[in-house]
Formats: structure tokens, sequence, C-alpha cells
């Protein structure tokens, strides 16, 4: 595995060891021991996968209040994404900036997210399918989020007019979530 280091603290994009040949490709997606060998010792509990059928489909972004925040290991197994973070850790030099990448079924990448961040992601092909691990708990309680065009952000997301859930639309602006994490 592959461990890129980007300007965020605990922010990585992982490349595993992927083996192709003509019958396909295989790869070991997630390994605790792993993970553990290049310093990211995370305990997930739970897995979940959005499919989404269109492109520009923009879903975020979203984060949990602590105590229920959540650190992320996400990835595409079909499809592509531009997958984007923002820094909410008031003790972070890069306290809110943002970070994106393109993930997609062809290139294996995965990013893994620490707790202190939002998290939103936009659809750049038909069918996509996105799967990410949890180590915490969901709490409809805790939810927070962002919404995605905030001015002060000023994230390309390379697209105009998203298609954005009713909830993802109505989210406020970063401003009303500055003092969530130390």
């Amino acid at each position: 595995m592959n461990k890129i280091e980007t300007e965020f603290e605990g922010l990585y994009v992982l490349e595993p060891k992927v083996f192709k040949d003509d019958r396909g490709f295989f790869y070991e997606s997630h390994s605790e021991k792993t993970l553990s060998e290049i310093g990211l010792n995370y305990k997930f509990i739970q897995d979940n996968h959005a499919m989404s059928r269109d492109t520009q489909v923009l879903r975020g972004l979203h984060f949990q209040k602590p105590p229920f925040d959540q650190a992320k290991l996400v990835r595409v197994t079909k499809g592509a994404v531009y997958d984007v973070v923002v820094d909410l850790r008031q003790s972070s030099k890069t306290f809110q900036k943002w970070f994106g990448v393109e993930l997609t079924g062809g290139n294996f990448r995965q990013l893994m997210i620490p707790r202190g961040f939002a998290h939103g992601y936009l659809v750049l092909k038909p069918d996509t399918e996105f799967l990410y691990k949890v180590d915490n708990l969901y709490s409809p309680a805790s939810e927070g989020g962002i919404l995605w065009s905030d001015p002060t952000l000023l994230i390309d997301w390379m697209v105009q007019n998203p298609i954005l859930s009713p909830k993802d639309l109505k989210l406020p602006l970063l401003a009303e979530s500055l003092n969530i994490f130390p």
C-alpha cells in the first residue's frame, strides 16, 4: 500500500497494490494489518455503499458532530467521483481549507479521512458505486453539513448546477460549522 501525504494532517490518498492480468485484477481493499504498518490505526465498524445513477449528482458536504464524529476510508468500485473534504479542525494549520481528488473504479485510489472533516463528492460517470468505512456509529441527531457552494470555500466542483438532495440544498454555510471540532 502506497500512502501519499497531503498538506492536511492525517489526510492520505492510498494506492493499494493491484495485481492485474488478462483475466482481470485482484487487490486487498482493506487490511487492518496493512493500514497499521503504514501508521493508520483505525478500527472501522461499519461499511456503507452508495450508488448514483446520473453524472453531476453531488452528495455533501456532510459530517458527524462529536461524540459521533467519524473517520472514513472511501473508494469507488465502479465509475468515478471528484471527492472533496473540508478541514473543520480549529487547531489545524489547514483549518477551513479544502482538498479534492478523483477516485475511480480504475485507479483504485482510496482516501483516508480523519475525524474533523466535512466530506462530499461529485459523480463523474453514470452508475457510480461509492463505498466507505466509518469508525463510529451514525447518529441522526449529530448530523452536520456545509452548503456545497459556500462562497468562502471556493471549491471548484467543475459543475454549475449539480443534482442535489432536498436536504443538501438546505445545508448551512461554513460559518455555522466553525466551532464544532477542536
